[in-house]
């Protein structure tokens, strides 16, 4: 779909609801586009999941399938967004600490090696890079690794983000394109001219547009019900753990073969399997954490040292580290694990991108190319059938 045309009093093309990094990586890739861009989010940038993120640009836990399609062409934007926003700034890294790390997947207990090589070699098929990684060969990618593990899996491709950073420097990228970011503005309907959806209505008034992109992540699925149409995206609480800055001990994302498991699962009791990685300020984060409790804001205190526990099983050298701080966010989930990406027939001029669950930042720049090709009648550059809107109404039926 493109946008309808804006009148000459200059409303926008399109008009962005959420200022985390899927809506500003859709508002950069539509401003680059040509295309005149409002973002509005009833918070501040980058107030909602995106801060409660690790920043994680993953294709090590995807199986070969439409997620990780993206999640390739994502790294490929990733990059392409990094050059645009470093050039001429002297910004490294577009400003947002990309860091090409890489990821090892390890095992504990030689019964996970046959599964790990088996999603290997299916990942190679789809393009990963996927190195099997013996036993007495761990040492040499993370020397402070816990002895006797049975082996493992590195995946070159595997990156990481600063994600607040990101979502801000998209932001001003766009804004330098000529967009306009307005915070502190609550979305409470939709506009329309017949079926169609021409702009969002807010307390401080109507606000027209060409297109609306719902980019609003754990809330994406209020923002769909206010045009009419369901998207069943639900909270899932992650917890993260900040140690103090160390010298570096950890190279790269390091995480447990049942990582992978527990992203998949389904399961709305508490997962948690060791996600242990170091950051350019010398900070270690760990994680990974999943449990279904709505919005529930409370730090659960038996969460973290579970994380913990697991996070000196990998790394025995983390008991003696002192935790930082500990902050936990809700990944906006899916029950089929898949974002909502691409144009609603059920309501033309509403475009989704949200339900990406936690791997929205890794996903969010790929999100955007395609939704600015969308936008602006360009085929693009991936099938966006798998991710489209009316699919859980096609279920239910």
């Amino acid at each position: 779909m493109t946008p309808r045309p804006a009148p000459a009093s200059g409303y926008p093309d399109v008009l962005v609801v959420g200022a985390g990094v899927v809506g500003a990586a859709c508002a950069l890739a539509a401003a680059r586009a040509g295309l005149r861009v409002t973002v509005v989010d009833r918070g501040p940038v980058a107030g909602g999941t995106t801060s409660g993120g690790e920043g994680n640009l993953l294709v090590s836990d995807k199986p070969p399938g439409p997620e990780l399609e993206l999640a390739l062409l994502s790294l490929r934007a990733w990059r392409d967004v990094a050059e645009h926003l470093s050039g001429g700034s002297g910004l490294p890294a577009g400003g947002f600490e990309l860091e090409p790390k890489g990821g090892l997947v390890v095992a504990e207990s030689p019964r996970a090696l046959p599964a790990l090589s088996a999603l290997a070699a299916r990942q190679r098929g789809a393009g990963v890079e996927a190195v099997e990684v013996p036993a007495d060969r761990l040492h040499d990618h993370e020397r402070h690794l816990a002895p006797g593990l049975a082996g493992g899996m590195f995946y070159p491709q595997d990156s990481q983000v600063q994600p607040m950073l990101a979502a801000a420097r998209m932001l001003a990228g766009a804004r330098a394109l000529g967009a306009t970011l307005r915070t502190g503005v609550e979305v409470t309907g939709m506009l329309r001219d017949g079926a169609r959806v021409v702009g969002v209505r807010t307390p401080d008034g109507d606000l027209p547009a060409g297109a609306v992109v719902n980019a609003a992540g754990t809330w994406g699925g209020a923002v769909a019900d206010l045009a009419g149409v369901r998207v069943p995206v639900l909270p899932r609480r992650g917890v993260i753990l900040v140690t103090a800055p160390v010298p570096v001990l950890v190279r790269h994302k390091v995480y447990a073969a049942e990582y992978v498991a527990d992203v998949a699962s389904d399961n709305a009791d508490l997962e948690s399997s060791a996600v242990v990685e170091g950051t350019p300020a010398g900070t270690i984060l760990v994680g990974a954490s999943r449990e279904r409790v709505g919005f529930d804001p409370a730090m659960p205190v038996h969460v973290v040292r579970r994380l913990a526990a697991q996070a000196v099983r990998l790394f025995p050298v983390l008991a003696d580290v002192p935790l930082l701080r500990t902050y936990r966010g809700f990944r906006p989930y899916c029950p089929d694990h898949l974002p909502v990406v691409g144009a609603d027939p059920r309501a033309p001029g509403l475009l989704h991108a949200c339900g990406h669950e936690g791997a929205g930042i890794g996903l969010a720049a790929g999100t955007g190319l395609v939704l600015a090709q969308v936008l602006t009648g360009v085929a693009p550059d991936l099938d966006l059938t798998p991710f489209r809107p009316e699919r859980f109404e096609e279920v239910a039926a």
